[in-house]
């Protein structure tokens, strides 16, 4: 340690930000604040090299932003905790704010996609437990069983079209995914609004909702 205590807090919060210097890094964190994994699985759910994963999961780990446990031969990770997911969501909030890049391409992609505004947490909440919506998670069933919003009902998006009769159609249907950028809620709200349902967007996804603390149901493992 140097004679400079801040510079070496500021060093230490540098090699957080290095750790985020790589979008696969970031990706990652998304993934993990949905469930835990293992290096493998996080290598085929972005089709990284399982060696590149390990790389990567290490200079996350190093930051001090996710924790790993071994399991046999397998390293499953997961986030440090809620503060990383408020990290992330700090970083889109001035990305769109002040980075002509990510400001344009939120313009011109994600708000074509969809020009209702996203319902917030807080309000969807409230309806939900007035059974005046239905909560629609549309992530993988793994994903759901690690936490999800109470109440909610989960078809991931691709069983959406043969499922979508699971849902009552009187009732509005709020969907939510892993984040703000989370293309699979856009998508299901295009093919209900296709299919006659009034449907929205949940204002971010399942780990902002968590670091929010509002409610989360966890499936007990059998």
């Amino acid at each position: 340690m140097s004679t400079n205590p801040k510079r070496d807090v500021f060093a230490s919060l540098a090699r957080v930000g290095t750790a985020l210097s790589s979008p696969i890094r970031i990706e990652f964190l998304e993934l993990l604040a949905q469930s835990e994994r293992s290096v493998e699985q996080l290598a085929g759910l972005t089709g990284t090299t399982v060696a590149n994963t390990s790389q990567h999961l290490q200079r996350l780990r190093q930051a001090g932003l996710i924790v790993g446990r071994k399991e046999g031969l397998y390293v499953f990770y997961r986030l440090a905790g809620d503060e990383v997911v408020a990290l992330l969501s700090a970083m889109a909030r001035v990305g769109e704010a002040y980075v002509a890049d990510v400001e344009r391409i939120v313009r011109l992609y994600f708000a074509q996609k969809d020009e209702l505004e996203p319902v917030p947490a807080k309000e969807v909440l409230e309806r939900a437990r007035k059974s005046l919506v239905t909560v629609l998670d549309v992530r993988p069933p793994e994903e759901f069983a690690a936490g999800h919003v109470p109440g909610a009902i989960n078809i991931p998006v691709q069983e959406l079209e043969k499922r979508i009769k699971e849902l009552p159609k009187r009732r509005e249907v709020i969907a939510y995914c892993r984040g703000p950028y989370c293309l699979m809620s856009f998508e299901a709200v295009e093919k209900l609004r296709k299919k006659g349902w009034r449907a929205r967007r949940l204002e971010n996804g399942l780990p902002e909702w968590r670091a929010a603390g509002l409610p989360v149901v966890e499936e007990a493992e059998s």
